[in-house]
């Protein structure tokens, strides 16, 4: 069923981006970072990743994208790549307040928690999303419509995790014609917990996010970002063990720092 809803995004995404869209429509980014932050968490074990994608917007509302990340085995084994799909389709109420709503897929090729010795489980994830925006202020709520990343049973958890959720709040506030801040806040919200309470106690994943991120732009296409995020919950997340080897562990969440090089088109 997952690969059925995930194929069925694909579906929707790729007639629009291949049908001779104009090209004023079409924008592109690339960039370089000091470490991959998904919520919170880091997703590339600390390391430096590559990144980039594409997005089409129509005037009638419709949206759709693509973007891909390297990421760490050390999280998905057997991966080394992310590649996201999604489509919306939004309006704007007045000249203050916006709304969409669409699908984001998540698809991580190769990966599978066969390769570190575990019951085949794919990590691929498929989200329902809606956002309301008030100027320069975004409400968004994600739901996962699959098993969250492949958390379930099988990863000794008392059930499977269809139905996590994730609420964020975000704000875009420019400074000048050069210099933007972008401040976030989010809570994640499982539908389940680790059956067995480990010896710290720490049974739930659930954990709130915030970060700021400080951005200079020139030429109109290069822009320079540096930025700091925070997560809780760090009885749980401190300790993160490696697929591969149990015995490497990181601090996937607590303070991080990054910065970013990004080009866009």
């Amino acid at each position: 069923m997952r690969a059925l809803a995930l194929a069925t995004l694909v579906a929707a995404l790729v007639p629009g981006l291949a049908s001779g869209m104009p090209a004023s429509n079409l924008t592109g980014n690339v960039a370089l970072t000091s470490d991959y932050m998904f919520r919170g968490l880091t997703q590339s074990w600390g390391r430096p990743a590559i990144q980039g994608g594409a997005d089409y917007s129509n005037p009638n509302g419709f949206a759709a994208g693509f973007w891909g990340s390297s990421i760490s085995e050390r999280s998905y084994p057997g991966g080394a790549m992310e590649l996201d799909l999604y489509a919306s389709y939004g309006q704007s109420i007045d000249s203050d307040w916006s709304w969409r709503a669409g699908l984001y897929g998540y698809v991580y090729p190769g990966a599978n928690l066969d390769r570190a010795g575990l019951a085949a489980r794919s990590l691929n994830t498929l989200e329902a999303n809606a956002a309301l925006t008030w100027k320069q202020f975004t409400l968004k709520y994600s739901r996962a419509l699959t098993d969250y990343f492949g958390v379930d049973t099988e990863q000794g958890y008392a059930g499977d995790s269809k139905g996590t959720g994730y609420l964020q709040l975000d704000a875009a506030i420019p400074l000048n014609d050069a210099w933007s801040l972008a401040l976030h806040a989010g809570h994640t919200h499982y539908t389940t917990a680790q059956a067995t309470p480990p010896a710290n106690g720490a049974r739930s994943p659930g954990y709130s996010d915030f970060g700021a991120t400080l951005k200079y732009q020139w030429n109109g296409r290069w822009s320079l970002s540096g930025g700091v995020t925070y997560a809780t919950n760090a009885d749980f997340y401190r300790h993160t063990s490696s697929f591969p080897d149990a015995s490497d562990t990181r601090n996937v969440g607590g303070t991080r720092g990054l910065v970013m090089l990004q080009g866009s088109y």
